[in-house]
């Protein structure tokens, strides 16, 4: 029996109501006592995404024994819609990473050791690719050399970097092109932790080990490039207005996603285009290999 489902049968047992035929009725009973905090063991109200899979769960199971609970009844439906409106919290929105910051950023990373190259070459490329963390620490250095990659990439001389991502709409290629100042140019930033950590094959970035003298062989998790962002974010002293912990919420892996599509002064179909958004994937089919690296994002961004 499911997590969900023992937690239903007990608050129904509490409340001497039987579990079996399914009932719609009692079903939205228990998800407002959920909602309310007051069924079995809750010591204060369910969140509203715990609800949803709570009452997934105890679809699926009724489904499984040849009892379809009917969601769509009014005495589920109605009350969930009630639910949603009332305990769902607002989507909390990262702030972005403008370019400002992230020079600032760029400063506070360690010097003189190989540690403080992935996160240089992590934090340029995440922003001027506008990058998923998942899809920045799923690169390769090339294509089909590991079996969990999400893309590779590719140097172009003198102008950039194709990177070859596997996103949520399929695949895309992401244009890198040179910045105005090697400083801040995540193609330099890109080759230099290539060069020095000598890696040629494999995941492109990796942890840094042995007092940061050693690369090793392990790709990097996604949580990394958040707790980076946090962390430089934290150290250039980015809304020190606020206290530490409300900075640490401000944030994330994303904000270096929405940073370039914030501060990058181009027309918007472009920025959509670079960031894979959906309706603009279709576009990029038709575009010819000419048309490469003409629009540069890194210089428009101010990089």
């Amino acid at each position: 029996m499911s997590p969900s489902k023992k937690h239903f049968c007990a608050w129904a047992r509490r409340q001497n109501l039987e579990v079996l035929p399914p009932d719609p009725q009692i079903v939205g009973l228990y998800i407002t006592a959920c909602a309310s905090g007051t069924a079995t063991g809750d010591k204060k109200p369910t969140s509203v995404s715990t609800i949803e899979h709570r009452l997934s769960s105890l679809s699926w199971n009724y489904t499984q024994r040849g009892q379809p609970l009917g969601r769509k009844d009014r005495h589920i439906a109605t009350v969930m819609a009630g639910i949603r409106n009332e305990h769902a919290a607002r989507p909390r929105q990262k702030e972005a990473v403008l370019p400002e910051d992230l020079i600032a950023m760029l400063e506070t990373l360690e010097r003189g050791t190989l540690r403080g190259l992935p996160d240089r070459a992590m934090l340029l490329l995440g922003f001027a690719g506008g990058l998923r963390r998942s899809e920045l620490v799923g690169l390769d250095v090339g294509r089909d050399q590991t079996e969990d990659s999400s893309g590779w990439i590719e140097f172009f001389p003198d102008k950039g970097v194709l990177l070859t991502l596997r996103g949520k709409t399929g695949w895309r290629e992401v244009e890198i092109g040179r910045g105005s100042s090697d400083a801040t140019c995540p193609v330099v930033a890109l080759q230099t932790w290539l060069k020095l950590g000598r890696i040629a094959h494999g995941p492109l970035f990796r942890r840094v080990t042995g007092q940061g003298k050693a690369v090793g062989a392990e790709r990097l998790n996604d949580q990394e490039v958040a707790r980076l962002v946090k962390r430089a974010a934290l150290a250039a002293g980015a809304h020190g207005d606020l206290s530490e912990s409300e900075r640490q919420k401000l944030f994330a892996g994303h904000s270096l996603r929405a940073g370039l599509a914030s501060s990058a002064e181009v027309d918007e179909r472009y920025v959509q285009k670079h960031l894979g958004h959906a309706s603009a994937e279709m576009t990029r089919k038709y575009q010819r290999r000419g048309d490469r690296f003409r629009v540069n994002l890194t210089k428009a961004s101010g990089l």
